[in-house]
C-alpha cells in the first residue's frame, strides 16, 4: 500500500474497430449482421431519470421513442436478444417482452440497457447495446481467453452488444458484504489477490470498486466468492503500471486492507502464482485464438506512444526484463507480460523452437 495511487486520467478516446480486429472477430462468430445499430437507440424522444430500489437517483435514465417506431424498435431488439442468447432462434423468444430501455451518459460507451422480461414468470433479464470500441473489445474477450468467466457479445459495425454480467457491485459488496459472517475471510482474501494479478497481467485498468461484480455460490462449508470485472474500457491505455492493479484505487482500500490484515506476504504470493499458472493453461488451451488476437492488437493503437513508453519501461523495471523495451504497442505489452509470467514458472513447458507461444 505504499505506492502512489493511479491518477486521474481524462476520457478516454474511443477507438474504432480496425481490419485485423474485425477479421478476427468474424473468425470467432463474434462479428454478425444485427437487427439493431446503436445510432437507431441514440433517436429516443423522451426520458425520465431512474431511481434504484431505495428511491435513490442513479446515472441511468429511462428512454421513450416515438410511438410509430416503439412497435418495430421492440420486435428488433427480442431478434437481437434471441442472437445473443440462442443464435437467432425466435421460436422460443415468443413469450417475452421488453419492459425497459434504460440509457446513461456516463462512461465512454454511453449505454443502452434492455431489461427483457419472460411474460410466463416475470423473470427478467438485460442486455446492453453500446458504441462499439476496440479498447473495450479487447477487453472482452482478453477477459474470455484469460480468465475464468465466459464473456458473450456480438458486434456490428459500430455497435458492441453485451450480455449482462450478474453479480453484487464491488461497492455493495464492500459496504453489506465483506464482513458478513457468511463470508470465509481468506477465500476473499484468495479471490482479491487472483483478482488482481488478472487485470494487471492482461492491462484491464480501472478496477475500482464500481467497475466490477462478486459472485457468491453457497458451498457446503461457507460461500464461495469470484470477482469478475463488468467494465472493459480502460483496456490497455493509461501509462500509469498501477492503474492496471486494483490494490493501488482508493475505492478499493477496504478489500486491500482486508487482504493485508489476514494473508501472510508468503500466502499471498502463493495465491498470485497459482493465477499466473491458471493463465498460462487457459492460454495454451486457447493459443491458436489468443495468437491470432494479440496479432491484431499488436499493430493497432490503442493509447499514445507516451502511454506506451511510460509502461514499457515501468514493465521492465517491475519483471527486470529489457525485452519490454523492444514493445511498440499496448499489444506488445501484453504478450510481453504473458512470456514474464511463463518465464516465472518453472513448470510450464517451453514454446515450440521457432515459433514464440505468443504470436511475436
Amino acid at each position: 500500500m505504499d505506492a502512489a495511487p493511479p491518477r486521474p486520467q481524462q476520457k478516454k478516446p474511443s477507438f474504432p474497430i480496425s481490419d485485423g480486429l474485425r477479421a478476427y472477430l468474424r473468425r470467432t462468430r463474434r462479428d454478425r449482421e444485427l437487427p439493431i445499430a446503436y445510432d437507431r437507440l441514440r433517436r429516443f424522444v423522451e426520458s425520465i431519470p431512474l431511481a434504484d430500489s431505495a428511491g435513490r437517483p442513479t446515472l441511468w435514465e429511462s428512454v421513450m421513442y416515438d410511438r410509430i417506431e416503439m412497435e418495430a424498435l421492440y420486435e428488433d431488439l427480442k431478434r437481437m436478444y434471441a442472437i445473443l442468447r440462442v443464435d437467432g432462434d425466435l421460436s422460443v423468444m415468443q413469450h417475452l417482452y421488453i419492459d425497459r430501455i434504460d440509457f446513461c451518459a456516463f462512461g465512454n460507451s454511453a449505454p443502452f440497457r434492455i431489461r427483457i422480461v419472460n411474460a410466463y414468470n416475470d423473470n427478467p433479464d438485460h442486455f446492453y447495446i453500446k458504441q462499439g470500441d476496440a479498447s473495450r473489445v479487447y477487453g472482452l474477450e482478453l477477459e474470455h481467453l484469460l480468465s475464468p468467466n465466459r464473456m458473450n457479445y456480438l458486434t456490428s459495425g459500430a455497435t458492441l452488444v453485451e450480455e449482462h454480467v450478474a453479480g453484487i457491485p464491488g461497492d455493495v459488496f464492500i459496504d453489506r458484504w465483506l464482513h458478513n459472517s457468511e463470508m470465509k475471510p481468506i477465500r476473499v482474501a484468495k479471490e482479491l489477490v487472483k483478482f488482481n494479478e488478472r487485470s494487471f497481467v492482461r492491462l484491464l485498468g480501472d478496477m475500482r470498486s464500481y467497475n466490477f461484480v462478486v459472485v457468491v455460490t453457497p458451498d457446503f462449508e461457507g460461500a464461495q466468492i469470484r470477482i469478475r470485472a463488468m467494465d472493459f474500457d480502460q483496456q490497455s491505455y493509461e501509462g500509469r503500471m498501477n492503474f492496471y492493479r486494483p490494490q493501488f484505487f482508493k475505492d478499493n482500500q477496504p478489500l486491500a486492507l482486508f487482504c493485508i490484515e489476514r494473508l501472510r506476504l508468503e500466502t499471498a504470493r502463493q495465491y498470485q502464482r497459482e493465477e499466473q499458472v491458471l493463465m498460462l493453461q487457459r492460454a495454451a488451451v486457447t493459443e491458436d485464438r489468443l495468437v491470432t488476437l494479440l496479432a491484431a492488437m499488436s499493430v493497432d493503437t490503442l493509447a499514445p506512444r507516451e502511454h506506451v513508453v511510460e509502461l514499457r519501461d515501468a514493465l521492465a523495471e517491475h519483471y527486470a526484463r529489457k525485452d519490454y523495451l523492444r514493445c511498440e504497442s499496448m499489444g506488445d505489452l501484453v504478450r510481453e507480460n504473458l512470456e514474464s509470467i511463463r518465464l516465472n514458472v518453472a513448470s510450464i513447458t517451453p514454446p515450440v523452437p521457432g515459433r514464440d507461444l505468443w504470436g511475436a
